[in-house]
């Protein structure tokens, strides 16, 4: 089956920066509605009519991917909101920020604890790859048509690269 919109396909990729530093790899192949908003709109159209058994190769520039850094997104917060355990790479999403923060703050954007000093906290709305231009080699394992359930849902699954709220420590990318 040729991949097109409104299919699922199951993926493996290596991310890399453009110095070939490995940023993420995924080695069990995972499942993405093509379509939806599983992918990112560049590489929706790189797989549009690839087989299963495909390898890409793409490169990303950062609008194409996650989009340029913003500095307007950098927060400057009162420590004393924050908990105790707080620590840098923690991630907070916007809506759930802690009673008291800047109301200039968008909440639809999650938040990177980026710094902390005693008497304040630094948080980034940025996504970690922001202003990065990419190299991603992709191979397409299995392609099959979407499931009703998945087209109105818009997903196959987790999404790619999505940034889930990390437990401190953590350093998932997707």
């Amino acid at each position: 089956m040729e991949i097109n919109e409104h299919c699922v396909v199951t993926l493996t990729w290596t991310l890399k920066d453009t110095l070939g530093e490995e940023l993420d790899v995924l080695d069990e192949p995972v499942e993405f509605l093509v379509g939806g908003d599983d992918l990112l709109a560049r590489i929706e159209q790189a797989l549009q009519g690839h087989e299963a058994g495909a390898e890409l190769s793409l490169h990303l520039e950062p609008e194409e991917a996650f989009g340029d850094y913003d500095e307007q997104m950098l927060f400057l917060e009162p420590r004393a909101l924050f908990p105790a355990e707080l620590e840098e790479g923690l991630t907070f999403d916007g809506a759930a920020l802690p009673q008291g923060v800047s109301a200039q703050i968008p909440r639809e954007a999650l938040y990177t604890v980026a710094q902390i000093y005693p008497d304040h906290v630094v948080l980034d709305g940025n996504h970690p790859l922001a202003g990065m231009a990419l190299r991603l080699l992709l191979k397409v394992h299995t392609v099959r048509p979407a499931t009703d359930e998945e087209t109105a849902r818009r997903s196959a699954g987790p999404g790619f690269f999505r940034i889930q709220p990390l437990a401190p420590g953590g350093d998932a990318v997707h």
